[in-house]
């Protein structure tokens, strides 16, 4: 597909430095942050994902340290991915019943119990267990987080929003692996490390239970109105 031509930089033009793109995202946080509740929504997101994350990226080391081979690592993240997709689906139409935030709710209770479980985890059966009850619910879980956070924000704002939201993520995904580490270090173990994730569920799910989505959406669609107004004007 061409690429549509690109408008000159509201800046100057040119190409944009780190000093202008590190002020854009201030301008953008401070834009966000008159949106309480797409915030409160950014927060919680970042916390529980992180501690997601963390069970994705540690599986392979706490896998090993309980003697799988190769072999069934590879298996396990390929049972992840292929149950992931209907369970993705499942997901939406739990959504659709119960509704989008507390269908999260649920799957970081999920998540929580995979925690409590992979700390008396010891056979391989055991760990394609854990892995079975990951693929239920990681896909769902993030793809309905996403879709929560785009129902909180401006139409005409959701791309500025989702882009500060693509580079939160990423810095986010530094602290769970960092505890992770430092709880093995301490204790020696990967098995209570993964209690250690815990944290990240419970203090995500607490700010999420504060969000007001009916809120959100109404202040959404009221500066959708607004943007609409004055550009007519």
């Amino acid at each position: 597909m061409p690429e549509p031509r690109i408008a000159a930089d509201a800046h100057g033009g040119g190409p944009l430095t780190f000093r202008a793109a590190v002020s854009r995202l201030g301008s953008t946080f401070r834009t966000l942050s008159r949106h309480r509740q797409a915030t409160l929504m950014l927060i919680a997101f970042l916390l529980y994902n992180d501690g997601i994350g963390t069970i994705i990226r540690m599986a392979t080391a706490f896998g090993t340290e309980i003697g799988l081979s190769s072999g069934a690592l590879i298996a396990a993240i390929l049972l992840v991915q292929f149950v992931g997709i209907p369970f993705s689906f499942l997901f939406g139409s739990i959504a659709q019943k119960i509704g989008t935030k507390r269908a999260v709710l649920a799957g970081l209770a999920v998540y929580t119990g995979i925690a409590v479980l992979g700390y008396f985890t010891r056979t391989e059966a055991h760990f394609f267990a854990l892995a079975f009850l990951v693929a239920m619910v990681q896909g769902g879980t993030q793809a309905l987080s996403r879709s929560l956070f785009a129902a909180l924000v401006p139409r005409h704002l959701s791309g500025e929003f989702f882009a500060f939201f693509g580079i939160s993520e990423k810095f986010a995904g530094i602290f769970g692996p960092a505890v992770f580490a430092a709880t093995i270090a301490v204790t020696g173990s990967s098995r209570t490390a993964v209690l250690s994730v815990i944290a990240f569920f419970a203090m995500g799910a607490l700010i999420l239970l504060g969000v007001d989505v009916e809120a959100g959406q109404r202040e959404a669609r009221a500066a959708e109105a607004a943007a609409g107004a004055a550009r007519r004007e």
